[in-house]
């Protein structure tokens, strides 16, 4: 232990106090042991330090700060050392405000394109996310601030998120939703961990020794803290036992009094208590010391970094014609709610009150462009508009160019709900269809954080899509537009022509309390272009106004060498990817998958060599059968692109295995060695899991780890009342365009986040008699509920006299 001077000090009760929240954000003080307080903050984009009363949702207003384009759009720009600057800018503005931990990045994979979050996650490519995380943490953590990657693990659908279990075989869950973690823990050198909310294979994630401590501890080597997500803690004891450090928000005194009980009982050994305690110290002590701070940070040039992030993220999908960049004095129409009020972050606890906002409709002003006029088109949050529309219409007719700002509104993408569809809402593509009459030079700038249907692509000459492109991303738009900038995103993430399409289709969000990942491996372009399934855009996918050419290739067994020039007449950067793959493997896999990739900056007529190493993921896959990483000997094609459905250059190489004990019965599992993933049976998932399939069905009584929406279920018809009164609640702020993020939260969290949530006032036998009363046994829960309150009152009164003198 490092800090066992300390620890030997401390009573009891301060450890178990110490190992959960004090606040909405802080950790317990002890100032007679002379341990401060640490202060945590959201900040995956942006730090959201909140200037009065806490809260969790991004409801209280925060405190000014930039907000930088979210993760899933500084993912297209593939520049780790772009997320490692942004990281600094973020860890700098962390330090001014008195933050110790910053809780992100987010790098949960895209699994579905449904997913509620997915803005705030890097890519449904595990390499790709762990080496952008990797650069954030590092630069975070420059400026003495811990970065705390989220949510460990599997954790990819809002729904039922607190009451979820998430059912997926081992190799699935170590290749695809671990190794991105993993790069960010070993690369990255992350020291804090957030975990999720959902069961892992029955196990919730905050109290899963298989993910804790056998993965996380160690076979990675962690060594730092583990905190769980705000509310997100089960059974805090069982957590301790796992190894996570700090439960969070402020459950207020009861855990604590259930760790100090479990100690005398013998239930968890005190030692078990003194390592957490121990990490968390590290922690404390090692952020809190005292070093020069700025009093302020530099807002001018962190909004000049926004702007250079949005510009290297943003990713051209259409240029018919070269129309653009739109030539000096092209007369312009710029059209869309968007260019006056822009979309350039989600909703939710990453919500970033930004230093400034620049907008499309004030800055084409500055622009060698003529603009025939401004049109606000339609309303955002789906209603129709004859007016309006037909206002823009004739504007588009007086044009040359319309420029038309669309895409997903607030209520489409936001946490703690799930999209229902992967539509723009049909006003935006109605008014897009009806200018598309009257002028065939359509440039669309769109706005979304993930990836969405575009049946009506047809009605555009260009397509320059900037996703959440934050506080700066106008002018950075409007750079590219113009050829001031040179368009250098590639896609982190495929774009299906229709849901339909999609791997998990069948299998997303989940039914009743399982979501079953019956997709396996094939997750995004892994199952499109194995399964041959034709795309939109392919992941990788982007346009440049130049060209580049690939030569060269040559491959030893450190890596693969290749020459790339720009054969254009503008200089620009490419992003090279390394896919590898291996046909008749013997193990099942993807046709081809992510291993490695290099953006390089070419002059017009330059041309470089560039080196991609391998590394000791290029070649692994985990063996269920031996418990390990293994390689499967034989031939493997190395693929050099400009995305994975554009290989330029292949080339082989023989690779050593190091075992013949291979996993798998080839012909028990027929859908995953053709990629045909659509339609497992139940027979061939158990097969693959190597387990029966857990039931997940409602049945019975509701326990503490149901949601509250499964009153639904209940006994008590004043529980169903309270259900249907929140449903209808729900429904009305969706219908009026802005979801109420604290109706989504209560009505998704299962019972026990109110003991978690409450700051102290609800104790867990208060919970079990909430739930009692829910079950139809309304006098009983009732006394129970009353009696407990009172109980926990007192207990937390003594409790705190005890630890604080008071």
């Amino acid at each position: 232990m490092k800090h066992k001077e300390i620890i030997d000090k401390m009573k009891l009760e301060e450890k178990a106090a110490l190992l959960s929240g004090k606040g909405e954000w802080q950790t317990w003080d002890f100032a007679r042991l002379g341990i401060p307080s640490m202060y945590c903050s959201d900040g995956p984009h942006g730090i959201r330090k909140q200037a009065g009363a806490g809260d969790h949702l991004g409801l209280n207003p925060s405190l000014p700060a930039t907000c930088f384009p979210t993760a899933a759009t500084v993912a297209n720009s593939w520049d780790p050392e772009l997320g490692e600057e942004i990281g600094k800018a973020l860890g700098e503005e962390a330090s001014v405000q008195g933050v110790h931990v910053v809780l992100g990045p987010g790098l949960n994979i895209k699994r579905s394109p449904l997913c509620g979050r997915n803005f705030e996650y890097f890519s449904e490519d595990p390499y790709l996310a762990g080496k952008m995380a990797a650069g954030y943490v590092r630069g975070i953590q420059s400026r003495g601030v811990y970065a705390c990657p989220k949510h460990f693990a599997v954790n990819s659908q809002e729904l039922r998120r607190m009451a979820m279990n998430a059912v997926v075989d081992e190799r699935t869950l170590r290749e695809i939703y671990l190794t991105g973690f993993e790069i960010a823990v070993k690369e990255g050198g992350a020291k804090a961990i957030m975990t999720s909310y959902n069961q892992v294979n029955g196990t919730y994630a905050n109290e899963n020794t298989h993910l804790l401590r056998d993965i996380l501890r160690n076979d990675w080597g962690y060594d730092g803290i583990v905190i769980t997500d705000w509310g997100g803690s089960n059974d805090h004891i069982k957590g301790v036992e796992a190894g996570s450090d700090l439960e969070m928000p402020t459950p207020g005194l009861d855990s604590a009094r259930q760790i100090v009980a479990a100690v005398k009982d013998g239930k968890i050994s005190e030692a078990a208590v003194d390592e957490c305690v121990d990490r968390l110290l590290e922690a404390v002590l090692t952020l809190t010391k005292e070093r020069d701070i700025p009093a302020e940070f530099d807002k001018k040039a962190h909004h000049a970094l926004a702007r250079k992030a949005a510009s290297e993220s943003a990713v051209l999908l259409k240029n018919e014609e070269n129309i653009l960049p739109l030539k000096p004095g092209t007369r312009v129409a710029l059209i869309g709610d968007f260019a006056f009020d822009p979309r350039y972050q989600g909703a939710g606890s990453s919500m970033v009150n930004a230093t400034e906002l620049d907008k499309m409709a004030e800055l084409i002003k500055g622009y060698d462009l003529v603009l025939a006029g401004t049109s606000k088109g339609y309303i955002r949050t789906g209603e129709e508009d004859a007016v309006l529309a037909k206002e823009a219409v004739d504007l588009a007719q007086a044009a040359d160019v319309v420029l038309y700002c669309f895409g997903l509104d607030e209520l489409s993408e936001s946490e703690g709900i799930d999209r229902t569809h992967m539509r723009i809402p049909q006003n935006q593509i109605s008014l897009l269809e009806s200018m598309a009459r009257v002028n065939k030079n359509i440039v669309g700038v769109l706005s979304a954080g993930a990836a969405i249907e575009m049946p009506w692509h047809y009605c555009l000459k260009g397509l320059l899509h900037g996703y959440l492109y934050g506080q700066a991303g106008a002018g950075a738009m409007l750079d590219i537009l113009t050829g001031k900038v040179n368009p250098s995103g590639r896609l982190n993430e495929t774009y299906p022509l229709r849901y339909e399409d999609t791997p998990a289709f069948r299998y997303f969000p989940s039914e009743e309390r399982n979501s079953e990942y019956r997709e396996g491996l094939y997750v995004g372009y892994r199952y499109y272009d194995t399964s041959k399934v034709r795309v939109m855009y392919p992941f990788g996918f982007g346009l440049s106004y130049t060209t580049f050419e690939y030569s060269g290739i040559k491959v030893d067994e450190s890596g693969v060498a290749f020459t790339v020039k720009n054969t254009g007449k503008a200089d620009g950067a490419e992003v090279a990817q390394l896919y590898v793959g291996m046909k008749d493997a013997k193990v099942y896999r993807p046709e081809k998958e992510l291993k490695g990739f290099a953006k390089i900056f070419l002059k017009a007529g330059e041309s470089a060599e560039v080196k991609i190493p391998f590394d000791d993921k290029t070649f692994r896959y985990w063996n269920v059968r031996t418990n390990a990483w293994e390689i499967e000997g034989g031939t493997y094609r190395i693929m050099v692109g400009a995305s994975c459905a554009d290989i330029r250059l292949e080339a082989e190489a023989d690779v050593a295995g190091t075992t013949e004990e291979f996993p798998y019965y080839t012909n028990r599992m027929p859908s995953y060695y053709s990629g045909l993933i659509q339609q497992v049976d139940d027979k061939e998932f158990e097969e693959l899991l190597g387990t029966p399939i857990p039931s997940g069905k409602w049945t019975g009584d509701l326990t503490v780890n149901d949601a509250i929406c499964q009153m639904y279920y209940a006994k008590s018809a004043i529980a169903r009342f309270v259900y249907k009164k929140l449903t209808q609640m729900k429904k009305k702020s969706e219908d009026a365009g802005k979801p109420d993020l604290n109706i989504l939260f209560i009505y998704n969290m299962p019972f026990r986040a109110i003991a978690k949530m409450t700051g102290g006032m609800v104790s867990m036998e208060m919970v079990e008699g909430i739930v009692t009363m829910v079950n139809g046994h309304l006098f009983r829960g009732l006394g129970r509920t009353i009696g407990g309150f009172f109980r926990n009152r007192k207990l937390n009164k003594k409790y705190v006299k005890e630890i604080t003198g008071k």
